[in-house]
């Protein structure tokens, strides 16, 4: 593709880390500056870790990119961060959608729009996500379920926004589709990006997620129309996390 996005490789720290974990931060940090790779860079800490995230990663090749938003920009919702706040933390991006906060938190298509466009809002990159369960992929429904979340969630401006696609049941489980497969949903989904918007469509990163490590990460990167990965448990380690990294060196 001419316009191939530059890849990025993303770092879901989920409900993970403490004061300390700076260091883990750092490794990854100076690991980047030491071998360089051929995509962007970026952990998702805990809310409590953005600010000293964000400073300890100040001019380096990582970024720090936040977990959820409110829709909202202030008001009283005791407990929710609004991507306003996430960006004043030193955030660059935010993740929107993912299948913890949609199953765990009942978070419908409708919620997940709103707080995308509230990240684009705040001048946040939407990381949004997308999968479907085991029951849908083994009744032959994911394209369709794919196809219904990008309906209800994706916002209407495409140029600050990252898709993830991160099929449930391979979080977390060691569990992973076969290239094929996910071939199948990266170009249905950039067809649909493209079908939104023939301009942008075609350089929106598409992200894999779902059990993610090094082992597997060159041939999973290697897959049409995929430009990175989000990484759960294997971003918790640096050596890990660089290692997914180094599928793009």
């Amino acid at each position: 593709m001419a316009n191939e996005p530059r890849p990025l490789v993303a770092g879901n720290w989920k409900m993970n880390g403490f004061a300390a974990s700076v260091a883990e931060l750092n490794a990854i940090i100076a690991g980047a500056a030491s071998k360089p790779v051929a995509a962007d860079l970026m952990i998702c800490p805990p809310a409590t870790l953005i600010a000293s995230f964000a400073k300890a990663a100040a001019g380096s090749k990582v970024a720090i990119g936040a977990q959820d938003c409110h829709a909202e920009a202030s008001g009283a919702f005791t407990g929710d961060l609004s991507a306003e706040m996430l960006k004043d933390a030193g955030a660059s991006a935010v993740i929107v959608g993912h299948s913890e906060r949609r199953a765990l938190h009942g978070e419908s298509d409708e919620a997940v729009r709103a707080k995308a466009i509230a990240a684009n809002r705040a001048g946040l990159t939407a990381i949004l996500c997308v999968g479907e369960t085991k029951e849908e992929r083994e009744a032959g429904a994911t394209i369709a379920r794919i196809g219904r979340q990008l309906d209800g969630s994706l916002p209407d401006r495409l140029d600050r926004l990252v898709i993830a696609y991160e099929p449930v049941w391979a979080i977390g489980t060691g569990l992973t589709p076969t290239p094929g497969d996910v071939a199948e949903v990266h170009k249905m989904i950039r067809n649909y990006l493209i079908s939104k918007d023939k301009a942008v469509g075609p350089s929106v990163r598409i992200l894999y997620g779902g059990s993610v490590k090094p082992q597997n990460a060159a041939e999973l990167m290697a897959v049409a129309n995929v430009n990175g990965a989000l990484v759960g448990g294997a971003s918790l380690k640096a050596a890990d996390f660089l290692g997914i990294a180094a599928a793009y060196a």
